[in-house]
């Protein structure tokens, strides 16, 4: 048995359900951090773990961090997250997610009467969230509304990038800037090409060969490298893309960057890396507020009137001005950027009941 609260990722979390179904093979966790915002929001991730106190902490730590995210954007929304416990082959993956497993976990969604939305994540596609969505009314990131987040997720990557060449350099033009892009999935992909049609030169790099080809394809002079070398290079701007926990104290005393900002969910291996990050002058622009275009997307489904498409431009472009204010202020204050951002969070939904 696994005692939650003795756990580090933990943070005094609202609810925590453990969801199975013997039938299908459905295996998880739904993880609530905080609602004093809003209803909690947050994707489903479906993903291999060795075991369940692993997923668990997925679970945690993820559904903390969008309820910063929300906050940090200025949505009325808390954090939440789903991870589902993937087979190991995830050749097998296709056949184990099928319909009834996830009508199966629509139907336990639906136990939490709209105090969780959910939608697309690692491991989902948008197959499935028609699936859920005929199934649950918690289903948001619906393919026939705003259309895959992935564009926005990029979108905001984008315009975080440019409010830290502003910062760093007086301009936010990416000609004759160099930008390694660790992860060239769809959000990776859709950013490198943005950055390619303003000028700036790729050096990207994926574990997966198909990703690679793709994006050689549509970026004629993108330069690959091995993942396991990609932070090494000699950049303007490092991007993870991929799978968190990529900023470990090792990977951060061989950058050769002066920004570093991505679309990778909980980045940073430690807490304390941000102020690696911070001792070694590099500017880092927290992973929740770049990343959240892809949040502002889906959760614009929940406002009244509907989504509303030029809503959703507006409130991303506003990220630049955050996180202006964010590296100015962790200049001024002589602080990392992530302490910056998270006190910011936390003034708002620390003190915000409805």
């Amino acid at each position: 048995m696994i005692k939650i609260t003795d756990l580090p990722e933990y943070a005094a979390h609202e609810a925590v359900l453990r969801i199975e179904d013997k039938e299908t093979g459905l295996r998880g966790f739904i993880a609530i951090h905080n609602t004093n915002r809003g209803p909690a929001v947050g994707g489903t991730r479906f993903w291999y773990y060795k075991n369940e106190e692993e997923a668990l902490k997925d679970a945690l730590r993820l559904s903390r961090a969008m309820t910063y995210k929300c906050a940090a954007t200025d949505l009325p929304y808390g954090g939440g997250k789903a991870v589902l416990m993937a087979p190991k082959d995830q050749a097998a993956s296709h056949t184990f997610k099928n319909e009834k497993y996830l009508q199966s976990y629509a139907r336990r969604l639906e136990l939490l009467d709209g105090h969780f939305f959910t939608g697309e994540d690692v491991g989902m596609d948008e197959k499935d969230i028609g699936v859920l969505a005929r199934n649950s009314s918690s289903i948001i990131g619906r393919p026939t509304i705003g259309g895959l987040p992935s564009p926005y997720a990029a979108s905001s990557v984008f315009e975080s990038m440019r409010a830290a060449l502003t910062h760093a350099y007086g301009s936010d033009s990416f000609v004759g800037r160099t930008v390694a892009i660790k992860g060239l999935g769809n959000v990776g992909l859709e950013l490198a090409q943005m950055l390619t049609k303003e000028g700036a030169e790729i050096i990207g790099a994926d574990v997966n060969p198909e990703k690679v080809a793709a994006a050689q394809r549509l970026l004629l002079n993108c330069k690959i490298v091995p993942s396991h070398l990609i932070h090494k290079q000699k950049v303007d701007i490092y991007s993870p893309c991929a799978l968190g926990g990529d900023l470990t104290a090792t990977v951060i005393a061989s950058l050769q960057c002066s920004i570093v900002c991505g679309s990778a969910n909980n980045q940073l291996a430690t807490p304390k890396d941000a102020s690696r990050l911070f001792a070694r002058g590099i500017l880092y622009v927290p992973d929740y507020v770049a990343n959240a275009g892809g949040l502002i997307t889906v959760v614009d489904e929940l406002q009244s009137g509907g989504y509303d498409k030029k809503r959703v431009e507006r409130n991303i472009m506003q990220i630049r001005e955050t996180v202006l204010h964010i590296l100015s202020e962790s200049k001024k204050k002589k602080v990392s950027e992530s302490i910056i951002a998270d006190a910011l969070a936390e003034r708002r939904f620390l003190t915000t009941h409805q």
